[in-house]
């Protein structure tokens, strides 16, 4: 549902739509500039003294209950990520984006055309972080509710995918919304397209943990 345009990319100017805590902290001037309330956290603005699983471009929150389910390739680049607490998940996307304009909102337009165009009717809803997009759709397993919440921050944009309890009640999202609300985003210097992926990788824990296991099946 996420897809990223060929050719020249449309960015929603500034003036569009009111940035995000994050991207406003951005856009203030060095001497003016203060970390917003909570995050997600661009990297300079990240509290200290707070343990949190390495995925490279993405910090997460190390939470008691939460667990952090990473679908890798076989050279060790994350192509998912979902944690999972209950009857809840929470599957977190974060991309490239301009320094000074944000992209949540052409792509909130974008998934709820392609969920209009397989007869799904979204609804935007005003949620934490400014407008969230909830639709029912249908699963293998039946109808299933999911939730879209879009962060823009400076260079980057983290999409938020809730599904199960914390889809149907934003007020069931629990100790999931705490680790959005505490990812830090580590966005390299590199020039990157707009929406194109940043980078991830396995914690070195997992990733060791996988080099095991593929030893021992060619053994």
């Amino acid at each position: 549902m996420f897809s990223r345009k060929r050719g020249a990319a449309k960015h929603v100017r500034a003036a569009d739509a009111p940035p995000s805590k994050a991207l406003a902290s951005s856009l203030a001037s060095d001497g003016e500039a203060s970390a917003p309330e909570f995050g997600p956290w661009d990297s300079r603005f990240a509290p200290e003294g707070v343990q949190r699983l390495d995925l490279g471009s993405l910090l997460i929150p190390a939470l008691e209950g939460v667990e952090v389910r990473v679908q890798a390739n076989p050279d060790g680049g994350v192509e998912q990520v979902v944690l999972v607490d209950g009857e809840s998940a929470l599957q977190l996307g974060v991309f490239a984006a301009p320094k000074t304009e944000g992209i949540w909102a052409e792509v909130r337009e974008e998934i709820a055309g392609a969920m209009a165009s397989d007869g799904v009717t979204p609804r935007e809803v005003q949620g934490r972080y400014g407008v969230e997009l909830h639709a029912r759709v249908n699963t293998p397993d039946g109808p299933a509710d999911v939730r879209f919440v879009g962060v823009d921050g400076p260079r980057w944009m983290v999409r938020a995918l809730y599904q199960g309890a914390a889809a149907s009640d934003p007020a069931r999202e629990g100790v999931l919304g705490v680790v959005l609300e505490g990812l830090v985003v580590i966005r390299d210097d590199e020039p990157r397209p707009v929406r194109e992926p940043l980078p991830l990788r396995l914690p070195k824990e997992m990733a060791e943990q996988q080099q095991q296991q593929q030893d021992g099946a060619a053994e």
